[in-house]
Parts: C-alpha cells; structure tokens; sequence
C-alpha cells in the first residue's frame, strides 16, 4: 500500500507547477503540525512533534534559501517580508521545540495554510 501511495506522491509532482508544488509542500508542512495540536495527548506526540517540526523547517529554510538568491525574480520588497516571517517562524518552532504548547502551532498553521492558499489562488495566473 505504501508503494502505491508513494508512486502515486511522484507522479502528482511531476505534473505540477512551481506555485502548485510550492502550495503542496506548505499544506503538507501545516497539516503535520496540525494533526500533532490535534492529538496533543497521544502518546507518540514528542516524535510526531519532532517530525513535523523538521519538516516545516526545511520547507522554510528552502524558501530562506530561495529568497535570499539576488537573482529570485520577486520583488525586493515581498522577499524581505517573507523572509522576516520565516525568521519569525523559525523563533516560534525553536519556541515549541523547547516549550511545547499546542496554542503555540496555530500561527504557524495558519501562516502555512494562508500562504498555500494564496499560491493556489496565484497558480494561474
């Protein structure tokens, strides 16, 4: 079964845009955490926790990375902003990851969330 799922994950990547794949990722980053909040009380939560923590700290080390390439076709001005949320997001996982609160995943959650929507809604245009 996992073969399947994993076969099938490929195939979606290959057909997508940039902006789609870019949306993917940062639903897949929010629901991670989400379903953590979600099971607060599980007794696998620290590894679940750890796990989508370092996910969604890759994702937005990408997109540091990404955004701090001088050649990156954004406009200056939307990089430094969303460069300045993804510091602001990188404080709140180390925050979590020190003193873990499930209110403390929302914002992070949202942000994800908020911005895989914008990039849907962007995708084609």
């Amino acid at each position: 079964m996992q073969d399947s799922v994993n076969a099938y994950t490929t195939m979606q990547k290959q057909h997508l845009t940039g902006r789609e794949l870019e949306a993917s990722v940062l639903s897949r980053a929010g629901l991670m955490l989400k379903v953590v909040k979600d099971n607060w009380n599980a007794p696998d939560r620290d590894a679940k926790l750890n796990e989508a923590i370092k996910f969604n700290q890759k994702v937005w080390s990408f997109f540091q990375a990404e955004l701090s390439d001088p050649s990156n076709p954004l406009p200056k001005n939307l990089r430094e902003d969303i460069l300045n949320l993804s510091l602001f997001l990188d404080k709140r996982l180390f925050e979590v990851m020190a003193y873990p609160d499930p209110e403390k995943l929302d914002i992070v959650i949202d942000i994800n969330f908020n911005i895989a929507a914008g990039l849907r809604t962007n995708a084609g245009q």
